[in-house]
């Protein structure tokens, strides 16, 4: 729809890892979520940076996590000073990021139509 989420990122290393990318929109269009993320859990790739963008909505919530949750594991979050979320993307913080990513989840709030 209007919406759209864009994730770009330069990494090195791993072999044929799978990942996968979901996009959606709440019941009421009130809500757009993108979640990018490795369903294995703990992704191998030295990642140098990451940015995830959404175009169409205003970012309400985003976490990054270097390892995502598979089996008993839980979602493992990056610190607070390794990202950044600005209205619009979630980024690596130069200098601060320490090369690990396994998932990505975005909660961006849609523009209303005012009557």
């Amino acid at each position: 729809g209007d919406y759209s989420c864009t994730f770009t990122y330069s990494a090195q290393g791993g072999t044929n890892e799978q990942w996968q990318m979901n996009v959606g929109v709440s019941e009421d269009n009130g809500l757009f979520s993108c979640s990018i993320w490795r369903p294995q859990g703990k992704s191998y790739l030295f990642f140098t940076q990451f940015k995830a963008e959404v175009k169409g909505a205003k970012i309400e919530h985003a976490m990054a996590y270097s390892q995502a949750a598979v089996g008993a594991q839980n979602d493992i979050p990056l610190k607070q000073e390794e990202f950044e979320i600005t209205e619009t993307t979630v980024s690596h913080r130069e200098g601060k990021f320490r090369f690990e990513l396994s998932k990505l989840m975005i909660v961006a709030k849609t523009p209303r139509d005012e009557l």
